[in-house]
């Protein structure tokens, strides 16, 4: 999906990470992998957008809702459901179907954010109206009801359960509703100082507190544009390499991790899949691959 961000090509990351044998890579670490392809969702010039202050926000929510449906699923039936993206809109249907699942046990979700953008704009504070800006806000029952009320509750995560990663760019009006909210945000400044280790050892701690295990969502300009330059929203100053990859390997040593999305990677914008294959080498590591 990409009706929640300005420019189009996202959608087509998904097939981005297939191409770069994300499958059959997850199977050699011993996964058993069943690719259940894409969701359906109209593409932006067969329709008019809507609301400018929150763009094709009802077909945003009719896939967050169909995706929430089939994440649940997957879990219930005790599989691992890898959520593939599309703009980072659809975390909104990722989480709501983990926490769902989780809430029917009595349980509770963590999550991990990973994104140089706080997505914690709602349609009265986002300056461009993009969806893909709001969605840790809805998680965090802030925003459209269509959005923070999937299966009828919200929040999704309960602030103290829920850490950002990496944040480097926020909107001014945004900057209030992130302090407002309680969520734990570890800046790139944080990691700069602390090292991308002791943050992640913060974070892991603060999402696995009282959960029965945490989701995490990864947006693609989390990473540096030197490394990862297929991406719309591009900041300067983001996760080397290997920052990226401790970190996804730092969260596979858990083993507490019970789901995993990326987010925001656009072919037309890469060079040479660059972006999509570096991806698919972070989804590996989250998922158990080590050096030795």
């Amino acid at each position: 999906m990409d009706l929640g961000a300005d420019r189009r090509g996202v959608d087509m990351g998904p097939s981005a990470l297939r191409y770069a044998d994300l499958n059959e890579r997850l199977q050699e670490l011993g996964n058993d992998v069943q690719d259940l392809g894409d969701i359906g969702v109209i593409i932006p010039e067969t329709r008019h957008f809507g609301d400018p202050h929150a763009k094709y926000l009802d077909e945003i929510a009719s896939a967050c809702e169909n995706l929430a449906k089939m994440v649940l699923k997957i879990h219930e039936d005790g599989r691992t459901p890898l959520v593939l993206g599309g703009d980072h809109s659809i975390a909104v249907g990722t989480v709501s179907g983990m926490s769902e699942s989780l809430r029917r046990h009595g349980k509770k979700l963590g999550l991990i954010w990973f994104d140089a953008h706080a997505d914690f704009n709602t349609p009265q504070t986002s300056p461009s109206g993009n969806v893909h800006g709001m969605p840790m806000a809805a998680i965090m029952g802030y925003g459209p009801k269509s959005l923070t009320h999937i299966f009828e509750f919200s929040p999704k995560v309960e602030p103290a359960n829920a850490v950002m990663v990496g944040i480097r760019d926020v909107d001014t009006q945004e900057r209030e509703l992130v302090k407002k909210s309680g969520v734990r945000v570890f800046t790139m400044k944080e990691i700069d100082k602390r090292g991308i280790g002791a943050v992640l050892d913060e974070a892991l701690s603060i999402a696995t507190k009282g959960t029965a295990g945490f989701h995490a969502t990864l947006d693609a300009d989390f990473l540096d544009p030197i490394e990862s330059p297929g991406v719309a929203t591009p900041v300067r100053g983001g996760a080397s390499y290997r920052e990226a990859h401790l970190a996804m390997e730092m969260i596979a040593d858990t083993k507490t991790m019970v789901s995993f999305e990326i987010t925001e990677i656009n072919p037309i914008l890469d060079v040479h899949n660059k972006t999509a294959h570096f991806g698919m080498e972070l989804i590996l590591s989250a998922f158990g691959k080590q050096i030795l």
